[in-house]
């Protein structure tokens, strides 16, 4: 055996594996009487399983325990498996290869000067005086003194949620006749006999789908503050809104997401208690955006669907034409065959993830030499000369990363399948090796379209507000619920994406879409768009 397991180390294994590796010991002690070669064989074998064993729970007990950051940084030049011209590229451009840290270090924040004011410069400011009285002044000073400039300093006061009742009176008019009565004008209302208001609406969509509260504890809040409002009712005002007014906006996205070149996809679990299904059945929420290099204004789109088969993306990608960046997943890529005018491009970031689970169990020191660490290296250097080309227009872009990106990739692979059979294949750098093969097609992708971008990232970043909520309330009660939250997240993602604030824009929505619900046409959503030029001052962060 290549290691001798220590007391130690068989401590921390769990009991299902001793069980497994004591099984397979004494069956290796009942077949002694074979010859040498095959008792060297077997014994092999034992020993390859137990590593195996023990790289999983490593990896395991890091997911676990450990950050699950995946940055990593390599200090110095770079000329791992690389030929004279490929290190020349790599060495010339990326001294530090940066990509993302496995192992980070603590980070210790820098003071900036001035920082202070450029926070505070757009919040409104109320001037407090803090004068003396002449009576003061002459007791102190006598009769002779003048002023000097203030001392001035800065304070950030809060003012916490205040609720007031509109009481709305409509005045009635009666002609003459006693027949013909008239009333003032009434403003739309968003639920009629309901006290919900565009504001207070706002509110409860900002709290669930941007800060990811649960309406239970909004209920709670509410209280505290002497308001009484039940979460169930905050769930059917919910539904009713996104369903009768919020709807209309996220159509009109569906139809401008697709005048985009690049999208993303991505997808994810969430339990959905009454879709008909056994306790704990799958749904899933899935996502499309914008591309991350897209030059336009971003889109992210949520969409809620009780399975994860290919019908679901073959219904939304129906009537698109260009690229969509993806993970692995097999859906994607059967989707590539049936529509013409389709591509898939791959991940990155899922290339590299395996071989990070390695060197983050093994730590930065350990993992030095081993084929993940190497593997991590050549991606690094990837995605730092990728990095060095952000600013460039698209058409640049691809031209550079045929330059300089190219043959980084082309080495990466190369390596990868010279190196395949150096390790298991049920190992995690062996998994590692597998998917980068399977997935090579797609892979390279990117260096042949500059505003594809190399990773899946900005997918995974647009739905992990959902994630987060998803760990606070657990589950959606209902399928509207979960097709309104599709809606709702859609909204205040792609707010978020074009610099807005999402409760103003909430609220501006909740104010104006329900004023044309007589309407033959939607043309007034122009003037909604999260982009347009016409949207309230209020609602655009400053900085």
């Amino acid at each position: 055996m290549d290691k001798i397991y220590t007391e130690a180390d068989l401590t921390k294994l769990n009991k299902d594996d001793m069980i497994s590796i004591f099984m397979t010991m004494q069956k290796l002690v009942e077949n002694l009487s074979l010859t040498c070669t095959e008792q060297k064989v077997q014994l092999e074998q034992v020993n390859q399983n137990m590593n195996l064993i023990l790289e999983q729970l490593r990896i395991s007990k890091n997911k676990q325990f450990g950050r699950s950051s995946e940055k990593i940084v390599y200090d110095g030049q770079l000329e791992l498996c690389f030929d004279e011209a490929e290190a020349t590229i790599v060495n010339k451009c990326v001294v530090e290869p940066y990509m993302e840290e496995v192992c980070p270090k603590p980070y210790k924040r820098k003071k900036v000067k001035g920082q202070r004011e450029e926070d505070l410069k757009d919040i409104p400011v109320v001037v407090i005086n803090h004068e003396l009285s002449d009576e003061e002044l002459s007791e102190r000073l006598g009769d002779t003194w003048k002023r000097l400039p203030d001392e001035v300093y800065k304070r950030l006061a809060f003012h916490p949620a205040k609720f007031e009742v509109e009481e709305h009176h409509v005045a009635v008019y009666a002609g003459n006749d006693n027949e013909t009565i008239i009333r003032g004008n009434r403003p739309a209302d968003l639920l009629r006999s309901s006290i919900l208001t565009p504001s207070l609406g706002a509110a409860i969509m900002n709290s669930k789908y941007v800060n990811a509260i649960p309406l239970y504890r909004l209920e709670q809040e509410f209280l505290r503050n002497d308001v009484v409002i039940r979460r169930q009712v905050m769930a059917n005002w919910i539904i009713r809104c996104g369903e009768r007014y919020l709807s209309l906006l996220y159509d009109r996205l569906h139809k401008e997401i697709y005048k985009c070149q690049v999208l993303q996809a991505d997808e994810t679990p969430v339990c959905v208690s009454k879709d008909g299904r056994s306790a704990g059945a799958k749904s899933y929420m899935w996502v499309y955006r914008t591309g991350k290099m897209h030059e336009g204004s971003a889109i992210v789109l949520y969409e809620y669907q009780k399975t994860r088969n290919a019908s679901h993306p073959r219904e939304f990608l129906k009537n698109y034409s260009g690229i969509v960046v993806t993970d692995g997943y097999q859906v994607y890529h059967s989707l590539e065959k049936e529509f013409e005018d389709l591509r898939i491009a791959g991940c990155w970031s899922h290339a590299r993830r395996r071989f990070a689970n390695v060197v983050k169990a093994l730590g930065k020191e350990k993992a030095k030499g081993t084929l993940a660490n190497d593997a991590l290296k050549q991606i690094a250097a990837i995605y730092k000369l990728e990095g060095l080309l952000s600013e460039l227009s698209s058409e640049e872009r691809q031209k550079q990363r045929q330059l300089t990106v190219k043959p980084l990739v082309e080495a990466f692979f190369a390596w990868v399948k010279q190196n395949q059979n150096a390790v298991l294949p049920k190992s995690e750098t062996g998994k590692g090796f597998t998917y980068c093969i399977n997935q090579e097609k797609y892979l390279k992708v990117f260096l042949e379209v500059g505003n594809v971008p190399a990773d899946n990232n900005a997918a995974e970043g647009s739905i992990r507000g959902f994630c987060i909520g998803k760990r606070n309330w657990h589950l959606i009660d209902t399928i509207d619920g979960a097709k309104t939250s599709a809606i709702i997240y859609s909204i205040a993602e792609t707010a978020k994406s074009n610099n807005l604030k999402p409760y103003n824009y909430f609220e501006l929505l909740l104010t104006e879409i329900p004023k044309h619900m007589e309407d033959t046409n939607l043309d007034f959503l122009e003037d909604l768009l999260p982009w347009s030029e016409k949207l309230p001052l209020e609602c655009k962060k400053t900085k």
